[in-house]
This record gives structure tokens, sequence and C-alpha cells, in this order.
């Protein structure tokens, strides 16, 4: 079976290794995959060759691009060898589809956004890629190619969304990405929401810009720099468009020609009040067309405002947020068109065929979907395996299980091997909790039981065999507010396996599986109160839904050497210890050299070999910086080494694990693949062999078996 983008199942590890190894020694050594793709993952992008709907492209916000040549019965990854795996758009220049472009860096800028590394092109179809640069613009959101020349191309990026860019802007290339040049720039905070081109007239474009950015603990969007903008000329000059849009602060905006009737465009505007407005000149003058209130437009346009118009009748819409809804009468009335109880929820990509309206697709946080009805009837993709994980746990059974939690898909537990013919199917999984998924931790006293955690510090124990779920989340025992990260740390103690500790702002113990807590520290974090205003989060359209939770603790890492010893690490820079089970503690940020304040302690690992010794992985591109930060201490955290920095990986670390056999075998998860170092981090190779460029973000080898499981979030 073919490695794909979820759980991967490496190699046997327990040889010595010595610092000439080779890592091409270990050539005939492939990952396979063990799924699960029935519940798949984000999807952004969505391109068919007209001439052969057969052959459908997606890009996923992680995972890549994808192709299938048989209307989705099967799928092969095409981009599994290139420089990013965030794909934010795939167009075909339908003139000969062989000639194929790929922008990188989905744009939708969710807390659990990739990062993308520029413009790619086919002219092969999908064989080989060539990278066109622009590596630095981290979010392209839209490509339009004209149609009668494949050389002219028109990007709008977003930009990287954690920082300040001068790279944000609309783009154009008339030599096929050789060089390219920027047409349209506002300000470093204001980046490209969309971008469209009238079906009549190639060189009639327009295109809403955006100022947004998003900080650890805050996330805003409009500003000054957003707005609507015209060009007639093949998007070499730009005419902002002001007539009939909303006075005031602007946020993000969707836009959609009618293709059948192209003086009509609809745009959904985030404002005060967000509503869907259109023209009926071409884009030169707007009027508001929904009713004040109507959430059935879309609620949360910073993660999907994108709306369009029926290929056929121009007063029929479509907005794809949450659910997609749908309007007959040109934007005045909305109604639910595909409930969430049909398809998956968050929808960012759409296609419709442009002669048969009954021919649609959607991609969204679950995957892709496909109706030939107009929605009555739904086909779901269940064999793109795009799940994106945040955490992977394994525990100790025969044959060993593999678990972990997902982006807006849930917890799940499924088997890494089975004994039937067909492999590991979608069935043999079982979902152990809803909403978004992070870490699975399987009971070591009896594998039916196990803790699944949920969004901003929720915590079930399961129940395997019955699907019983169980809410165990602490509350301070005094009514104080507990902050829990978006994605909160948890560990169980070694030494007595009815003890689990779960992190907010204190480090907090159960000595009876969850039943009742303990708070066992002080606030371990910076406490920087202009850091907690997560609750008002959102600029524009409020949302407060925990991913923006700050000073809190996110990483636990008990010693299964000695007894009373943990390492906690928090989202705001501070790296603690404790040699007494809470009685005492220290802090140790200090200790470390050459870490910028408040970086985000995405992982501590504590050793397997040494008491004293313990890796701790730094991430702080939520803050622009996309170095990679890892640390090691031989000595309780008195002095420290770096291990991994950009002379040695790509992209920034996500996480590290070290061989329970080998001290010096390490592996190094990053934004950008798998990395191994057979002299305790002096040196590093990247992993190449079937192993594609996807962030992998966990890393653990089965005690027992001594397989290397990676999970990733593609």
């Amino acid at each position: 079976m073919r490695q794909l983008l979820s759980f991967l199942l490496l190699f046997s590890c327990t040889f010595g290794y010595s610092q000439q190894v080779d890592l091409s020694s270990f050539h005939g050594l492939q990952p396979r995959n063990i799924g699960p793709a029935g519940m798949s993952g984000r999807v952004t992008a969505i391109e068919v060759q007209l001439s052969d709907p057969d052959n459908i492209l997606i890009g996923a916000a992680a995972g890549g691009v994808w192709q299938s040549t048989n209307a989705g019965h099967t799928w092969t990854p095409i981009f599994d060898n290139e420089l990013a795996a965030s794909i934010g758009d795939i167009k075909m220049y339908q003139a000969n589809p062989d000639i194929i472009y790929v922008a990188s860096g989905e744009g939708n800028p969710r807390n659990s956004q990739n990062s993308g590394w520029g413009m790619f092109k086919s002219i092969d179809g999908g064989k080989n890629w060539q990278h066109l640069g622009l590596e630095n613009t981290r979010q392209i959101h839209r490509i339009l190619i004209h149609p009668d020349n494949p050389d002219h191309v028109v990007i709008g990026v977003s930009g990287a969304t954690w920082g300040t860019s001068k790279d944000r802007g609309i783009y154009k290339t008339t030599d096929g990405g050789k060089t390219w040049k920027k047409m349209l720039y506002i300000n470093e905070t204001t980046g490209c929401a969309d971008l469209v081109v009238d079906p009549s007239n190639p060189n009639h474009m327009l295109a809403t810009m955006w100022e947004h950015q998003r900080w650890p603990w805050f996330f805003n969007s409009g500003g000054n720099g957003s707005g609507m903008y015209q060009s007639h000329d093949g998007g070499d000059t730009w005419e902002k468009v002001t007539k009939g849009l909303p006075k005031g602060t602007l946020g993000r905006m969707g836009l959609s020609f009618a293709p059948s009737k192209p003086d009509i465009v609809y745009a959904y505007v985030e404002s005060k009040t967000n509503a869907i407005y259109r023209s009926e000149d071409g884009g030169l003058s707007w009027a508001k067309r929904s009713k004040d209130g109507d959430r059935n437009i879309g609620g949360r346009p910073f993660y999907y405002a994108d709306i369009y118009t029926d290929t056929q009748n121009e007063n029929r819409l479509y907005s794809i947020a949450s659910e997609v809804t749908m309007s007959e009468d040109g934007g005045k009335t909305w109604s639910v068109f595909a409930a969430g109880n049909k398809l998956h929820t968050d929808h960012h990509a759409w296609w419709a065929h442009p002669t048969d309206n009954e021919f649609l697709m959607v991609g969204h946080d679950g995957g892709l979907n496909i109706t030939q009805d107009r929605g009555k009837n739904w086909w779901f993709a269940d064999n793109l395996p795009l799940a994106q994980f945040y955490h992977i746990r394994v525990d100790n059974e025969v044959p060993y299980n593999i678990m972990g939690g997902l982006q807006d898909n849930g917890s799940w537990v499924g088997p890494s091997q089975v004994r039937f013919k067909g492999g590991i199917r979608n069935y043999y999984w079982q979902r152990v909790s809803v909403g978004d998924g992070f870490d699975v931790v399987p009971d070591p006293l009896d594998p039916d039981y196990g803790y699944s955690m949920g969004q901003a510090g929720g915590l079930l124990r399961y129940h395997r065999p019955s699907g019983q779920l169980n809410i165990i989340k602490p509350v301070h025992p005094r009514g104080e507010y507990l902050r829990f990260n978006w994605n909160a740390g948890i560990g169980i103690n070694p030494f007595d396996q009815k003890t689990i500790y779960y992190g907010s702002q204190y480090l907090l113990k159960s000595s009876d599986l969850g039943k009742s807590w303990d708070i066992i520290s002080p606030d371990l974090t910076t406490n920087d109160t202009s850091k907690q205003n997560f609750l008002e989060s959102g600029g524009l359209s409020y949302d407060a839904t925990g991913a923006e939770n700050h000073t809190t603790i996110i990483s636990i890492a008990p010693s299964s050497l000695e007894k009373g010893l943990i390492w906690v690490g928090t989202d705001d820079g501070k790296v603690q210890l404790t040699k007494n089970e809470g009685g005492s503690w220290e802090d140790l940020t200090s200790n470390i050299p050459g870490v910028p304040a408040g970086n985000w302690v995405t992982q501590i690992q504590a050793s397997k070999h040494k008491a004293g010794e313990a890796f701790v992985v730094f991430d702080d591109h939520r803050r622009n910086n996309w170095d990679a930060y890892v640390f090691r201490t031989q000595n309780y955290g008195k002095t420290w080494e770096r291990i991994v920095d950009n002379k040695d990986v790509r992209g920034f670390a996500y996480c590290i694990e070290q061989d329970p056999v080998e001290p010096n075998l390490l592996f190094c998860g990053t934004e950008f693949g798998l990395y191994v170092s057979f002299d305790a981090g002096k040196e590093w190779n990247k992993w190449t062999q079937g192993y594609p460029t996807v962030p992998t973000t966990d890393l653990v080898i089965h005690p027992r078996d001594h397989d290397l499981v990676i999970g990733t979030f593609g």
C-alpha cells in the first residue's frame, strides 16, 4: 500500500548506529499508510478538466495535490516531493490541460493554517513540477490564467497571517512564471482575499484586499487597508471601487461574477453589518441585497467568505461557510442548501460545471463531496487520506493501536495492522470524541479506556466497547477561571498510572482517573494580562472559540526514570521543572540560550535513558518567526545545547523523538518533513525515501515493537 498523509508506520529501529551511517543505507525501508481516510481533512481547492470532467485535481490544507482520472473513485498524490504541502489554489489551462499552476499556502487563516513556498507549474499534467519562486509570500489564495495565453497569470497573495509582510498583494507574470511583478499593494498587513475575472472579458478583473493579522493570543479582521478594486487591463492597473459599498471599516470580502450574465456580480462584504451586495454594471456600483442579521449568508468571514453564482441562473447564489446556503432571488433571502447533517461543516472550495448546473463539488474541513443532481444526493470521497493530526499515541495491545486527534474531525483510535486481506479499512477506526481532536492518551491499566481532548481544554474519559464518553474537564475548586489552550497539555504518571496531569495556567493532577482534581503548582505562565483578551477576539466579526486562549500550559512530560520529576512548557515561553511532584518548581527559561522570549514550547520529551536529560521544542511561527529551535539538557535544565536549527532542517520544528534503545538516534518532525540524526543531533538528514514533504506534527516509537509511527498534519 502506498504511503499517504496520515499515520505512517516506518521501520524497526533496534540497530546500533554510528556517526558514519548514511541514510541511503535504508533505501529499502518504505513507510506504509495505515489511514484513516473516512474523515478525510480540509480541502482548499478544486479544479476539473472541462474536456474530461473525470480528471479532477484537489488541493489540501496540508496534504498537497491529489488527482483522480476516474471521477473520484481513486486518487493519486502528485505533489509529494515538492517544497510545500499546503495548497491555496489550482488552475488548469483549459485549452491545454497539461499546463497546471499551483499556488501554495492556504488562504484560510485559522490558527491551524499551514504555510506555502510560492508558486509551482507543471507542463505534463502534474507528472513533474517547476518551482516558480515567491516563497516569501507564505499564503497565495487565488490564480487566474488568461484563456488565450497560459504565460499570462495573475495571482492573489494573502501573505503571512502571523505578521507583517511586504510580499502581500496581486502579482502578474507574462512569461509563464519566470518573473513576477507586483501590480497591487496596499500595506504590510493587507493581502488579497479574492480575485475573479469577468467570464466575457479576460482583461476585466475584480479583487478584494483584506487587512488582517493573527497573533497567538488574538485575531483581527478588518482595517483601513481593506477594499475592493477593479482592473480593465488584465491586472496591470487597479482602481478602488466604493460606490454603494458600506462606509467605515471593511474586512474580508468574497466575489462572484454570474457566468450567464457577467454584468451581474455579487460580493459578500464583512463590515459592521455583514451582508451580500449586488452589482448590475460589472462591479462599478453596488447595492445591498441581504437582510441585516441574516446568519444564513455565513457568520465567520475570516474562515470562509466565498460565494458562487449558479452557472446558468444569475439569480441563484451559493454561500459556502459553516453550511452551504443558497439564495434564489439574487441574494435577498437565504436558506440552507447543504446542512451540517448532510455534509461536513466549514467549506472552503467550490466547483460547478459550466453547462450542467446540477454537477457540483464542494471542499470542506472533512474532505470532498460531489453531487450530480444539485444536492439531492451527495457522494463523499472517503478515499482521500488528508487527516490532519495534532498528536499521536500508541497502546500496548497486540497488535497495538494508534490514536490521535484531528483538526475539526474529532479523535480516533485504529489498529496498526489487521489479519484480514485488504489492509486497514476506514471502518477499523473508532471515533472517541467529536469537534476538534487533540491528544488521545490510552489508559495503561485498561486499553478499553483512555482520555481524549477537545479544543480549549475539553477532556473526556472514553470507553471504547460501549462508546461511552464522560466529561472530566477540571474546574477550579474556588471557581477561579482556568485558562486552557486550544491544544492543552496532558500526561500520565508512569509510576502511578491512575494519575493524570493536565495543564491550564496551573498543573492539575487527578489520582482517580479524572473524577477529581488537585492543583499542584502556582501559575507557571507569565500571566501577562495583555495577552488574555481572547474573549474579545475577531475584529469586525466576533470570534472567540478558544483558539486564542493564551498564557497556558501546552506540554507536560513526566519522567519514566525518576519519580516526581515533571517537565512543563507553556505557550508564552516558560520551561518549568519539579522534582517532587509539584512540591517546588524551578523556572529554567533563562538557562536556555538564543530563544526569543515568549516562544511557544510546543513539546517537551523526557529522556528514555537519563533522568536529567530532556528535549524541548520551541515553535515561534505564530509570531512570523520560522526558525527551528530544539534544545537538549543533560543536567536537569541547568545548561542546554541547541541541537536543531535552520542549518540542519527546513522549516520550524514540531516534535522530537528519542529511540528507546539507541539514545543517540533522534527523529525530528518539521513544517516540511521528517529528519533523522544518528549522533544525538550533531548532524541531521532529511528522510526522503517514500516520505512526502508534509508537516510532521508528532512522532512516537512503540516501546515494544520499535516501530516509528509518524503523525502528519496533512
